[in-house]
């Protein structure tokens, strides 16, 4: 085995050594130790992306002597680096843009526990993406659950504790969910590791035996993981969860948490229950639904807020429509196109949380549309990364959000019928409500006002300003060179 393949296990272990240092450090030996880790896990996910890429493979790491199905492995390939990669990015440049908030809004004492949080968090992440196991999956799972809720608390703000107390209760409701569905589907096939589990469903489904059973376990499996990653109508603890945290939480958990619970869907049915099974057990057609309703009411709320953070917040219920409407295809093209609108929403709405929190830092601190009028002439770069997130949350061409919505609508010409009618009229509908809120924040924060001048704010933010010119690159990137990505992502998918 060749160096550069021991890197997953790096990007594993790498923040979990440096979680208990952080707990036990002072806060500024802990800001310092889980930023270098952060950008070490960009650079490692980096390093790994191009092996892979390059070598047009995947392969398995054996964690330890025995393999399957005795032991534990890891599964590496396009798919899974691609997402490692966009969580690494996403937790270093979260944390750059949020260093003065969190410095700000969190006490001294619960510094350290901040950044130690980030740690097991990045920890539980990338191990979601590259486990070949369920049950090592739902012990990560848990682990991403605990630190996101620690994420919310540790702020210190009225309604933070509360948030944290109605996410936990819903993520617990989801775990729950899940674990039955572990239990069912291993009863059934006897085996953990997902080949050998796809296998033995393969033959059960295609024998006519324990199929109820069979959809059950994926049903209770799959409802566990929407309410986890808020599909409407789970949603419900969402707005105040996003918007009681820090910026820097907020785009961890909106999107690292989310994305990660609903790429372990991903896995789960193509490595472990196969497409097939999935689509003969009917599943496929209640997830269908859910997300239609999500895609179209997650919008509908977005209009109707009067707070932009609140806004961000509720735009991302209907994009989690859009991954889950595109995992319900049950095709590989779908699978694929639901993987790619996790990196590219990833990227956008990673961006919208700091972009919005310093447009309301230079309008007095209000987040409300009325009281952020000029903030974008008053925060230029802030505003620049605002219009460019809400553009590729929009759809607009040249941007990443464009490009995974072409490949969702053409997953749902593949699949052809009824569904692809009511896909498109879901995507057009959606669309046109996130021109209409968006659209009205743009016009809102270049529209002159009253209170504030339009003057540039001299203070200097160079964390913030760095951070989002890079996910402004990122997201232009991923619009303009996505389709190699896509292709990748595709292939390894397929080799699934």
């Amino acid at each position: 085995m060749d160096l550069w393949q021991n890197l997953p296990v790096a990007l594993i272990i790498l923040p979990l050594a440096c979680a208990p240092i952080c707990s036990v450090s002072k806060p500024r030996v802990s800001r310092m130790l889980s930023l270098c880790a952060s950008v070490f896990a960009v650079l490692m996910s980096a390093m790994l992306i191009l092996n892979v890429s390059s070598l047009g493979t995947s392969y398995v790491y054996k964690m330890g002597e025995y393999g399957a199905p005795f032991g534990n492995e890891l599964f590496i390939s396009g798919a899974e680096a691609s997402v490692s990669l966009m969580f690494s990015v996403v937790m270093a440049l979260s944390l750059f843009a949020g260093l003065r908030r969190i410095g700000q809004e969190i006490d001294d004492s619960r510094k350290s526990l901040f950044y130690t949080v980030c740690m097991l968090l990045l920890t539980a992440i990338q191990a979601l993406a590259f486990t070949n196991d369920i049950f090592t999956g739902f012990v990560f799972l848990e682990i991403t659950t605990i630190a996101a809720g620690a994420l919310i608390f540790v702020r210190s703000k009225e309604g933070s504790l509360f948030a944290a107390m109605r996410y936990m209760i819903m993520n617990l409701l989801g775990s729950g969910l899940f674990l039955l569905g572990i239990c069912v589907f291993y009863c059934l096939t006897g085996h953990l590791l997902f080949p050998q589990m796809k296998e033995s469903a393969l033959l059960l489904v295609e024998g006519g035996r324990y199929v109820r059973p069979i959809a059950a376990s994926i049903l209770l499996i799959t409802i566990g993981l929407a309410i986890k990653s808020a599909l409407y109508p789970f949603h419900t603890w969402l707005p105040n969860a996003y918007s009681g945290a820090t910026p820097a939480a907020s785009s961890m958990l909106s999107s690292l948490v989310s994305k990660a619970y609903i790429f372990l869907l991903i896995k789960f049915l193509v490595r472990a229950v196969g497409t097939e099974a999935f689509t003969m057990t009917g599943v496929n057609d209640v997830v269908f639904i859910y997300s239609v309703i999500a895609i179209v009411l997650g919008s509908i709320d977005a209009v109707k807020e009067h707070n932009v953070r609140r806004m961000v917040s509720y735009s991302s219920v209907a994009q989690i429509g859009y991954i889950f409407m595109a995992v319900s295809y049950g095709s590989m093209t779908g699978m694929a196109a639901a993987t790619f609108h996790i990196i590219a929403h990833s990227l956008a709405k990673a961006m919208l949380f700091p972009a919005v929190d310093r447009l309301s830092e230079v309008s007095g601190g209000n987040e409300n549309f009325r009281d952020l009028r000029g903030s974008g002439f008053r925060a230029p770069i802030a505003g620049l990364a605002f219009v460019v997130g809400a553009f590729s949350i929009t759809g607009i061409p040249f941007l990443g959000g464009f490009v995974s919505k072409i490949y969702i609508a053409t997953a749902a010409h593949d699949y052809g019928g009824w569904v692809m009618l009511i896909s498109l009229i879901a995507l057009a509908v959606s669309t046109v409500l996130n021109v209409l809120y968006f659209l009205r924040t743009v016009l809102t924060i270049y529209r002159p006002g009253e209170r504030y001048p339009l003057t540039r704010d001299p203070s200097k933010r160079p964390f913030v300003t760095g951070a989002l010119m890079l996910f402004v690159l990122l997201n232009v990137a991923l619009g303009i060179w996505g389709m190699p990505i896509m292709r990748l992502i595709e292939t390894s998918i397929m080799a699934w």
